[in-house]
């Protein structure tokens, strides 16, 4: 056993995620940790709501309410979405508890110590009509490397350097439109450059990385410049020094807050189950593994900035160092990156109505449809274009017609000659050959996942699936009612065989695994699924707040990554359809929808 640590991006809360942004951090995390569970790792999956900087103090100042109303508005509309998509948190919390708070500034003040917290001044960009400090992310303007136009504050996205806003030429905002003003402030930045030789060893000790991810990554390291780690805002979280703490306008820079969740939410998991110091197991001990899944535009925060903030919380680097209180803390295993999914040929963009909200998508078709479309198709590795016509077919060719009608017609038939599964009599060739396919499978699709090569591990599951219908096809147990003891046999095989392809999709259709587990006669839960608690905060009883865990005693209980032999006699009645089948006229619908928002 091993403990595997699944750190899941942090979505932002000023609205309801869309399916873009699950495709690229949810779907992946939870088929994997999923995975790792059944095949007896001891995983655990954190993440919560992104809830400081300027966009939420933007937004709530757009709606008349406090940042922290808009906040726990959107928190609880994220929680609501991701729990209906079968996400299997440990712990989904967010970023304004108390117990975050204390966990940045224990970060902070160790680094700062260390002396990798250096103070300098520097021009930072303002609203000229406002006042107000613009995040990097909410200017654009045209690339001084590349000249392309459309490079944000912090990074160009098309050839990938690290930029400052006043780099940029014409620099607009993104709020407005208007050309920001440019003014001294002081500020604290990470001293990025004495982590270059860290990183540079780190990242080419890593194996079996995406090749787009790591390269990447290594290109990173050919401009490193110290990066600005607190900001010109009231929101967010004070710095934690003498002369700085009590600065109203002086707060800790969202980017450097949100990455430290992935820390304090495993603190306040180990804190909320009274075992305070578990945590540990998977952040000081050597031999854990951890996975950080997100969004391509990401990588530069989950493979240079939080490395090196580790690194310098534990004085590793060039100025050395002695770690905190937390101990050393280890750097991440593999930093899971997607790329873009896109939609009907456009990007993503909620301002411009091109968005499907993920509560949408769920209110009208299955969870496992849409899980299964991004497990297929996804943007594991390359963009892809989400179409409703493709969405359609998968579901109907590859769901329906293929996973699902072998799910029925096993049980139907099963149920109508013998109304349990059968006890088979002497096996023949054919019946060890798909059985051996099936056993053999777990293996193949269970390192696949391991990999994080999703879209492969589901293309062979769906394979098998194949073979199994192939060997129905072939062993017609529709002719045998003159030869019960073969019928008996086939029949057993057959459901044997569906038995084995459930636990091999369970990871990827959880909801339909159970309903499959059921068909065949299952008792009991076989594809846990994650539950909403309301909790106080730890560290101050007047807040309370939602957040996603593993069930009531906070933890998963979740069937092994094997063949388990099915029982004669389990009686199994006749079976309801598992999947939905979508009629044409969806696609036109949809279309419809997306037309209206525009």
């Amino acid at each position: 056993m091993t403990h595997i640590l699944s750190a899941v991006a942090w979505p932002y809360a000023n609205g309801p995620r869309h399916i873009g942004h699950v495709a690229g951090f949810g779907v992946p995390s939870d088929v994997f940790s999923r995975h790792m569970r059944m095949a007896g790792h001891d995983v655990l999956m954190v993440s919560g709501t992104d809830e400081h900087g300027t966009p939420i103090l933007v937004q709530a100042e757009q709606e008349g309410v406090t940042p922290q109303e808009l906040a726990d508005r959107y928190n609880r509309v994220i929680v609501e979405d991701l729990t209906s998509l079968g996400l299997s948190y440990d712990l989904f919390t967010r970023t304004t508890t108390r117990n975050h708070y204390a966990v940045v500034q224990e970060m902070f003040r160790t680094v700062h110590r260390n002396g990798y917290m250096v103070e300098k001044s520097t021009m930072g960009a303002i609203s000229p009509s406002t006042g107000r400090t613009l995040p990097d992310r909410f200017i654009e303007g045209t690339c001084p490397i590349c000249g392309y136009d459309g490079a944000r504050g912090d990074q160009c996205d098309n050839c990938g350097n690290q930029l400052d806003p006043i780099d940029l030429k014409n620099p607009r905002s993104r709020i407005n439109g208007e050309t920001p003003k440019f003014v001294e402030s002081n500020h604290f930045f990470l001293d990025l450059p004495a982590f270059v030789d860290a990183l540079s060893l780190w990242l080419e000790g890593r194996k079996g990385w995406r090749p787009n991810v790591l390269n990447f990554s290594r290109n990173l390291l050919d401009d490193v410049r110290p990066r600005a780690m607190t900001r010109d805002i009231d929101w967010g979280i004070p710095v934690p020094l003498e002369g700085w703490e009590d600065n109203p306008s002086k707060r800790l820079y969202v980017w450097f807050d949100a990455v430290i969740g992935y820390l304090s939410s495993s603190i306040e998991w180990a804190r909320r189950r009274d075992t305070p110091e578990a945590w540990r197991d998977w952040w000081t001990n050597p031999d854990a593994r951890s996975y950080y899944f997100m969004g391509k535009d990401n990588i530069t925060f989950h493979s240079q900035i939080w490395p090196a903030e580790l690194l310098a919380y534990d004085g590793g680097g060039t100025k050395g160092g002695q770690p905190g209180a937390y101990g050393s803390l280890q750097l991440p295993t593999e930093v899971v990156s997607s790329e873009f999914l896109n939609v009907e040929g456009q990007k993503f963009s909620s301002s411009r109505g091109v968005v499907i909200y993920v509560r949408d998508m769920l209110a009208r078709y299955q969870p496992d449809a849409f899980r299964y479309y991004v497990a297929a198709a996804g943007p594991e590795s390359q963009d892809v274009d989400f179409t409703w016509d493709s969405f359609l077919r998968r579901t109907n060719d590859e769901l329906v017609a293929g996973w699902g009608n072998l799910v029925n017609r096993t049980a139907s038939m099963v149920h109508k000659n013998f109304g349990q599964v059968p006890t088979p009599g002497e096996t023949a060739d054919v019946d060890k050959a798909v059985l051996a396919t099936t056993g053999d499978a777990f293996a193949k699709v269970g390192s696949l996942i391991e990999a994080n090569r999703q879209r492969a591990a589901i293309a062979e599951a769906m394979r098998v699936v194949g073979e199994v219908n192939r060997y129905v096809s072939e062993t017609e147990p529709w002719k045998l009612k003159t030869d019960p003891e073969r019928l008996a046999t086939v029949l057993h095989t057959t459901t044997q065989a569906v038995s084995d392809c459930n636990t091999l999709l369970s990871p990827f259709l959880p909801h339909s695994a159970q309903s499959v587990h059921e068909v065949l006669g299952g008792t009991g839960e076989f594809a846990p699924q994650p539950v909403i608690q309301e909790v106080t905060d730890l560290d101050d009883d007047s807040r309370h707040y939602p957040v996603i865990t593993g069930g009531h005693d906070g933890g998963y209980r979740f069937p092994a990554w094997a063949s388990v032999p099915v029982v004669p006699g389990t009686q199994i009645g006749k079976p309801s359809p598992v999947f939905t089948k979508l009629d044409d006229s969806i696609v036109d619908e949809e279309l419809e929808r997306l037309r209206e928002k525009a």
